[in-house]
């Protein structure tokens, strides 16, 4: 699990959005290997179907990036609220 940190800068003068206020916006992200095949699958917990893919991880955290500044700027054009992340994903495991 690892911390996606976003730098978003935006122009003075517009209307003020998280992106114009030059906000820096931190979303928790899950890299899950995708065994037998190759590659990451990534998730945002926090955007519920935010989710993309790369073939390495660095692949991943840069596709992870830019699917976070695709998803917000989706959810402002449609003037939807965008959630912050207010308390990161806790990971555990169960023995069946």
């Amino acid at each position: 699990m690892l911390r996606l940190r976003l730098a978003m800068t935006g122009k003075e003068g517009k209307n003020c959005t998280q992106k114009d206020m030059g906000e820096v916006a931190k979303y928790t992200i899950i890299l899950e290997p995708n065994y037998p095949e190759a590659g990451y699958t990534v998730r945002v917990p926090a955007l519920p179907g935010c989710i993309t893919y790369g073939q390495t991880r660095e692949e991943a955290l840069a596709r992870a990036k830019e699917a976070v500044e695709g998803f917000i700027e989706g959810l402002e054009k449609a003037g939807e609220p965008v959630p912050e992340e207010i308390t990161p994903v806790e990971m555990d495991t169960v023995t069946v």
